[in-house]
């Protein structure tokens, strides 16, 4: 039972940001990636290196050392230690401190750590920014819901851009190196349509000319497509009073849940009071 009492006070501080506690462990566990962070940055730069290699090197390893005791803690809070390991947080915790191992048997694969920056996103919750956290979910939900829609519309680009690829082909190819090949032209076609424009590839023909315009205007219509497929799901699915908290489940991890929620809609699983 103490035990079973501890393990849940420390998933309260370390996964959650209710308590004092929880707020400052996830603030100073920040603040720790962003000087992690840093010192990867300044230890890629050859003159830095130089200078502070060995203090760059020391440091790295006590914040790999302090990361890698943080991940076991969170292994040991959760009912399931496999769900959280398993998990997108999870997954990112654990590439956080692979390199500085890995460092020992390849060379310079310490600059992976620059992944560290993915954890944080735990801003949101430990600030407790629950209306962003809801937008972040209503985004998600916008997403996979429109995501048949933003498929087909995929679909008809990668039709459209082969077409348009192939036509010019037939105007500029031959008197045109680089449009030496159709999968040349359209790969002019898919940089000129996403209006990125690189200007290594353009046509000489007046004709060739007159099509790429045309091909230009028509990129900025495409690109409002998607935009408004998710933005009519979102409008669609809005919901205001819906309010998230910073609670972690203890069995599967996943967060997300309302505000007054008492049980896990996920697993079921009852939350900490």
């Amino acid at each position: 039972m103490a035990e079973r009492s501890l393990r849940d006070r420390v998933h309260e501080i370390i996964f959650e940001a209710d308590t004092p506690e929880g707020k400052a462990f996830d603030v100073t566990l920040l603040l720790l990636i962003c000087f992690s962070i840093l010192v990867v940055m300044l230890e890629s730069s050859e003159d830095w290196n130089q200078t502070y290699g060995t203090a760059f090197f020391y440091i790295e390893w006590l914040l790999t050392i302090i990361f890698t005791i943080e991940y076991v803690l969170r292994l040991w809070v959760t009912i399931r230690p496999w769900t959280y390991a398993l998990s997108f947080y999870g997954i990112v915790d654990i590439l956080a401190i692979l390199p500085s191992y890995l460092s020992l048997l390849v060379p310079n694969s310490q600059y992976f750590l620059i992944i560290r920056i993915l954890r944080l996103m735990r801003i949101f919750r430990v600030f407790k920014l629950g209306q962003y956290l809801s937008e972040g979910d209503q985004l998600g939900r916008a997403i996979i819901s429109s995501r048949n829609k933003i498929l087909v519309f995929l679909f008809a680009v990668t039709i459209l851009v082969i077409i348009i690829g192939s036509v010019m082909y037939l105007i500029e190819g031959g008197s045109n190196d680089g449009f030496s090949s159709i999968p040349r032209a359209v790969y002019w076609a898919i940089v000129t349509i996403t209006t990125v424009g690189y200007g290594d590839i353009t046509p000489q023909t007046k004709i060739g000319q007159f099509l790429s315009a045309v091909v230009m205007i028509l990129g900025y219509a495409i690109i409002a497509v998607p935009t408004g497929i998710v933005t009519s799901e979102m409008v669609a699915g809005k919901d205001k009073d819906h309010q998230l908290s910073t609670q972690s489940c203890r069995y599967c991890s996943r967060e997300g849940h309302s505000a007054d929620a008492v049980f896990c809609k996920y697993c079921g699983g009852r939350l900490n009071e």
